[in-house]
């Protein structure tokens, strides 16, 4: 279980640098594009603040010390927490799924200040933000824990 779990880190943080990458190179400066009768956008955008841009008109130094100190220092904390108290299944991966994908944006943050961002989904003019496969897997990650969590707390019977 635990190699898998690496592996498929590894493959999270893989996949997500690479299409940073083709999107870097095959977006940027260009129009965005669009797919699956508008469904799906592509469009390059440098992002300096956090989850949907928050953040992003703080001063650099704010924005550094919130986005790159922060979030690293959560990340250590997680995964401490990972290791002391042992958490395996569905904990363990909902972890995993985070760390991969905080680590990968994590590390944008410190080479470029910046995370790249290029996925947008919607129909209409009902659309989510621009996101990118680290986004993805950190939301997926916070699901499975969630679920893990309630599930492990079992059904509430409704008394104090």
């Amino acid at each position: 279980m635990r190699l898998a779990l690496l592996l498929s880190v590894i493959a999270t943080i893989g996949c997500d640098r690479v299409t940073k990458h083709i999107a870097t190179v095959a977006l940027s400066g260009a129009p965005g594009r669009s797919y699956a009768a508008d469904t799906i956008r592509l469009e390059y955008v440098e992002n300096p603040g956090g989850f949907l841009s928050l953040g992003d008109s703080l001063p650099r130094g704010a924005r550094t010390a919130l986005f790159t100190g922060g979030t690293g220092l959560m990340l250590l904390m997680l995964l401490g927490a990972a290791v002391r108290f042992r958490w395996h299944g569905w904990l363990l991966l909902g972890t995993g799924l985070v760390l991969a994908g905080g680590a990968s944006n994590w590390v944008d943050r410190v080479f470029r200040g910046r995370v790249v961002d290029f996925i947008n989904v919607g129909v209409g003019p009902l659309r989510t933000g621009i996101f990118n496969v680290a986004d993805v897997a950190i939301m997926l990650g916070a699901a499975i824990l969630l679920l893990a969590s309630s599930i492990a707390d079992g059904p509430s019977t409704g008394q104090p």
